[in-house]
């Protein structure tokens, strides 16, 4: 029960986040339309926040496009295999995506120290805040990976996609 709020509790957090950065993108196009289209000059700094909610918005998403199948998948041979085959090769799956994911979140966070010593040109934010987005996509596609490793193992899922229109009020 505690497993199943927590990962609810995640799903939640990832969707508040890609949604709160898709908020800002949204925000910023509209101020960037309307002062070209009304105003003599644009704001300089639209352009950068915009670059900035789309990272923003890719590192909280991935981990809920791995959870429903929406990143790269290739069901086409998987699906003409026995049930048992599919499983095992869909925990292989995710077992390489997590391990691929935590080689690489050393280098990430090596990038992101980078930053620290760096602005953004317009905004003027330390760009280790903007770098942060490259580590926080490995970590949570690597959470979610992990997530579907578990809920495999604890025979909760079959490792397909989830179906999240059930998640829908």
């Amino acid at each position: 029960m505690l497993s199943a709020r927590l990962y609810a509790l995640i799903i939640a957090l990832c969707r508040v986040g890609t949604g709160a950065a898709f908020g800002v993108l949204i925000c910023t196009v509209l101020i960037q339309v309307f002062s070209r289209t009304f105003l003599p000059s644009s704001p300089v700094w639209t352009e950068e926040l915009t670059r900035h909610a789309l990272l923003y918005m890719a590192a909280c998403g991935v981990g809920l496009s791995f959870r429903n199948g929406e990143l790269v998948n290739v069901e086409i041979i998987c699906d003409l295999l026995p049930l048992p085959v599919q499983r095992a090769l869909m925990f292989i799956s995710a077992a390489l995506t997590a391990g691929f994911c935590l080689v690489l979140l050393s280098p990430a966070w090596m990038f992101v120290s980078i930053g620290v010593l760096q602005t953004s040109p317009a905004l003027g934010v330390r760009m280790d805040f903007i770098h942060a987005t490259v580590f926080i996509l490995l970590a949570v596609l690597c959470l979610f990976a992990v997530l579907r490793i578990i809920r495999i193992i604890a025979g909760v899922s079959d490792g397909k996609a989830e179906d999240t229109t059930k998640d829908v009020p």
